[in-house]
């Protein structure tokens, strides 16, 4: 049983120091045969443990946990904005749903898009109850809670996720994703402030991210597996 002391504490230049027995978990990015993600499939679940530290720096022989490699050097500045959520979203208006887009979140999972089209101009064309449907799910996939639909009333579209972790890998792009937060668990940062708590977030754990502490894709073009950080950035 998860506690309800579950927090996420930013270490300076360090690991991520995780409290409260949050569940951990890999979690994998399923594609069809043309490449497009399409689900999300469950896989490898590491011990509870009522705390634990997640490497950050990426370079950790121990993944995921930290070993201390970070002390060999690993700048961890965070220069994520400190803004809401809806403060840095743009509002796309469709006729049955709005989608909010915050692109500097963007983690690379690519469910935005398929063969069934973008989420942006299935959002447009949302009077369409099939297109309505699928951009709801687009946008549901999403794990770093880039994009959020929300009815005409406002209300937001959001899948229900209880407090946990789950460790991203992305076969397709041949490269191990970020850490995927999930059920609005708090984040503080190294200097003391908690982030805006959110049901979906996605943390960095390569080491290559210019939005930290969130990711921003680069482990996709630097193929980072697990902590191998002998590709080239």
């Amino acid at each position: 049983m998860v506690s309800k002391n579950f927090k996420i504490k930013i270490e300076k230049d360090g690991p991520y120091a995780v409290s409260g027995r949050l569940p951990l978990q890999k979690e994998i990015i399923g594609a069809d045969a043309d490449g497009n993600s399409v689900e999300w499939v469950k896989g490898e679940k590491y011990p509870d443990k009522d705390t634990y530290r997640l490497c950050r720096c990426g370079k950790s022989k121990n993944h995921p946990y930290c070993d201390g490699m970070h002390l060999k050097g690993f700048d961890g500045t965070e220069t994520a904005s400190r803004k809401k959520f809806t403060e840095q979203a743009e509002k796309i208006s469709g006729p049955g749903i709005d989608l909010f887009d915050a692109e500097e979140l963007c983690a690379g999972v690519r469910f935005c898009h398929d063969k069934d089209g973008r989420v942006w101009d299935l959002a447009r064309n949302s009077g369409n109850e099939n297109s309505k449907k699928i951009a709801i799910k687009q946008a549901c996939n999403c794990a770093s809670g880039r994009l959020l639909a929300a009815d005409k009333k406002g209300n937001a579209i959001d899948p229900k996720h209880a407090p946990s972790i789950s460790l991203v890998e992305d076969p397709e792009a041949k490269a191990s994703g970020p850490i995927w937060v999930k059920g609005c668990v708090p984040i503080e940062s190294a200097d003391g402030i908690v982030y805006e708590a959110r049901n979906r977030v996605t943390l960095c754990r390569c080491g290559y991210s210019e939005n930290k502490p969130f990711c921003d894709s680069r482990h996709v073009s630097a193929k980072f597996k697990d902590g191998d950080k002998s590709v080239e950035e």
